[in-house]
């Protein structure tokens, strides 16, 4: 093959300006894309709507509260820039703020308002979010995803969440008696368009009950995705409710601190008998101390028997369970489900190595797995972890028991040798509470010959790693 001589070599200005676009999607950090932004007159134009495109404020962000303000002076005086914002987290916000000397609580509401374009808003802080805030939010005609703090005594007019009609997901926080009364009214407005439904409470709370979830039952037909968290309240019977109404069939079920009365083998039956969960592709389930196990893990495969499933999360809210009494189930789990699995995802779960080696080698289409292990067996991980064809993310945690005789931490040597294994569709190596972007580089050893390694980087991306959300989905 003939050699272009230097002179002739194609140079990066020299591809089609229809590839910046593409180039540009992959720089991750703002910071990265800000720099973009200052190359010449063409990356401006691209770069500008993707830096735009998602703010993101974050508690562990240094600086946070002096950010958040600089965020929304720049989109109060510069309209121009929040056009172009279409998806706002602020997960960080000073309390009182008119009162705190960082800003004016006009200058937010008019950074707001200036979000003609927004299309899922975030607000999470308890007693950041007050009656101004959600009546500018209702400006932008194109929101359809909202995230909120749910205590609205002191903050906000429970009233002002009927002025949301047209969306397709909502996640309530913490919600407090005032929002609860008025979730039956606001799921009767917005229920035509309502597909995705998270309500998080606390494992304590008595305000989300099976009378609840009846009375909004019959306005949630088009409901795609239920997420309920620390409902100790709730039972089969509003599940099935809920279910039973269902016309658009659920996608998606999370289930998580539920009631000590929930009969999983009653919502079995009603489910397989009805052909209610013949769409299911995701499903998050606690296990709670006081259940009898193996029975209750029959139950669960019965559930999910006729459905398609795709993504699977379990935890434990109490004792931790070791790997001999759980194997069957994951055996069973492998074998209904096995082609179709993209992620299993087990936390507070001892899985053995032999459990391990069953997944990887028949799920073809595994590309997420979270796991438990023994110290002991992190040595003879990587051999399992070969025959997953498709993985694209490992995130290993050791017990808990365990952590108080080993150190909870893992050399990125070690990491390396791990990753060793794997395919090279591996993206993402994580060990308890640390996470890794896994790259390949290009080395050439000492004979000339060329090799392809796996090097571990720091984690860039603004998504939160799954293992650390509060809510799957």
């Amino acid at each position: 093959m003939q050699t272009l001589p230097s002179s002739q070599m194609v140079q990066f200005l020299d591809l089609p300006i229809e590839l910046l676009p593409l180039i540009l999607s992959n720089l991750p950090k703002p910071h990265h894309l800000a720099s973009a932004c200052l190359v010449n007159k063409a990356f401006h134009i691209f770069a500008v709507p993707n830096l735009y495109e998602r703010a993101s404020i974050y508690a562990w962000h240094r600086d946070g509260k002096r950010k958040v303000i600089q965020l929304f002076n720049t989109l109060a005086e510069c309209p121009h820039l929040a056009k172009y914002v279409r998806r706002l987290d602020i997960r960080d916000f000073p309390k009182a703020f008119t009162l705190t000397g960082f800003g004016s609580l006009d200058m937010v509401l008019t950074g707001l308002r200036n979000c003609v374009n927004l299309r899922a808003c975030t607000w999470t802080r308890d007693g950041s979010l007050n009656s101004g805030i959600l009546t500018a939010l209702q400006a932008s005609g194109m929101l359809r995803e909202l995230e909120i703090n749910g205590r609205s005594e002191d903050n906000y007019d429970p009233d002002l969440l009927h002025g949301f009609t047209h969306l397709t997901r909502i996640s309530i926080i913490m919600p407090s008696g005032p929002v609860v009364d008025r979730l039956r009214i606001w799921m009767a407005l917005t229920g035509n368009t309502l597909q995705n439904l998270t309500l998080i409470c606390k494992v304590t709370s008595s305000i989300i009950t099976d009378s609840v979830l009846e009375g909004l039952a019959p306005h949630l037909v088009k409901l795609r995705y239920l997420y309920l968290t620390g409902c100790p309240r709730v039972s089969h019977r509003g599940v099935w409710a809920i279910i039973s109404h269902n016309h658009a069939g659920l996608i998606g079920l999370g289930l998580e601190g539920m009631s000590p009365r929930f009969d999983m083998r009653k919502l079995a039956s009603q489910c397989i008998a009805a052909g209610a969960l013949s769409q299911l592709k995701f499903i998050t389930l606690t296990v709670h101390p006081q259940l009898h196990l193996n029975a209750w893990m029959n139950d669960v495969s019965f559930l999910l028997s006729k459905s398609p499933l795709e993504n699977f999360h379990i935890y434990s809210t109490g004792a931790f369970y070791e790997a001999p009494s759980t194997d069957h189930f994951w055996s069973q789990l492998v074998a209904t489900h096995g082609n179709r699995l993209i992620r299993f995802s087990v936390h507070r779960m001892l899985i053995s190595l032999r459990a391990i080696d069953e997944i990887c080698k028949r799920c073809p289409a595994l590309q997420q797995l979270y796991i438990v292990i023994e110290p002991d067996s992190l040595i003879s991980l990587g051999k399992s972890l070969s025959k997953a064809r498709s993985l694209r993310e490992i995130h290993i945690n050791y017990p808990l028991e365990a952590q108080t005789d080993v150190i909870p931490v893992i050399s990125t040597l070690d990491a390396t040798s791990i990753i060793r294994n794997c395919n090279s569709t591996l993206t993402q190596f994580g060990f308890n509470a640390r996470v890794w972007q896994v790259s390949r580089v290009v080395e050439k050893d000492p004979n000339g010959s060329i090799r392809i390694n796996p090097k571990l980087y720091p984690y860039e991306s603004p998504d939160i790693p799954e293992p650390f959300l509060v809510v799957r989905t």
